[in-house]
């Protein structure tokens, strides 16, 4: 992928309708269900380090990886502010690397669809194994090939607001699995005067099951999955689902 440029500084602003309270409350709970209530977690694909800070409040401590300088500057301004001590870590997922392990792994907003290679997301799974503690949690989001299909394929979604304006054509490939998500943005500048920027990402679309397998290629025991941030089965249709998972041996 393309890592978030421009549109970093007004990623929050399109992002409010994400109920991020929510799934950092779900996410506390989880945690503690498994006897995880503090020490070292890892973030990976913290983007603007909105849930690294409301984990960071909840007394964890935090490491956020992310491979947008952009997104990144985004969240060091957060932490400038609440004055949380957050590590964060500017490299890709696919190749992150840790001075030693961590108690848990988490990953929301489908970050993890970014990985378009089957290789890449089983090596992801991988690198995530290595650098959890013995019996060490990863709870992660992922978007189902139902929402790629018939929620967002092949659709243009337009917002207009003060701080900018964005259109974003979808377009989905059934054979590849792959959503091309084709970002135009219109940001204004100190002298009022609209700069258009445009940005293209790609998330690819993997089946559950397929999922399951490369979890357990990897090293990682499943434990449930869940219509996403409930304790819900996963239904037909879907459009987000949360994974919980545990090291299993290195």
């Amino acid at each position: 992928m393309e890592a978030y440029g421009e549109f970093a500084r007004v990623y929050d602003i399109f992002q409010d309708n994400v109920d991020y309270a929510s799934w950092a409350g779900y996410l506390n709970d989880t945690l503690r269900e498994y006897g995880i209530s503090d020490g070292l977690i890892l973030e990976l694909g913290c983007g603007t380090g909105t849930m690294t800070e409301l984990l960071a409040a909840s007394g964890y401590d935090m490491i956020g990886v992310d491979n947008s300088e952009e997104m990144l500057a985004e969240a060091m301004q957060k932490r400038e502010t609440s004055g949380h001590d957050i590590l964060y870590l500017l490299q890709d997922m696919q190749e992150f690397e840790l001075y030693g392990t961590v108690r848990a792994v988490i990953s929301v907003c489908d970050s993890l669809n970014y990985l378009t290679e089957e290789q890449d997301l089983e090596h992801v799974f991988e690198l995530v194994n290595n650098y959890l503690d013995p019996g060490g949690l990863f709870i992660f989001d992922m978007n189902t090939v139902y929402k790629y299909q018939e929620m967002i394929g092949d659709s243009t979604i337009a917002e207009n607001r003060e701080e900018g304006s964005f259109i974003w054509e979808n377009t989905y490939d059934e054979e590849s699995g792959i959503n091309e998500y084709a970002l135009t943005l219109f940001l204004p500048d100190a002298d009022g005067r609209y700069e258009k920027v445009e940005e293209v990402h790609y998330q690819r679309a993997y089946p559950l099951e397929q999922i399951k397998t490369l979890l357990q290629s990897s090293g990682l025991k499943l434990l449930a999955v869940y219509d996403a941030y409930t304790r819900d089965a996963p239904r037909a249709d879907s459009g987000r689902l949360t994974f919980i998972a545990k090291e299993y041996g290195k």
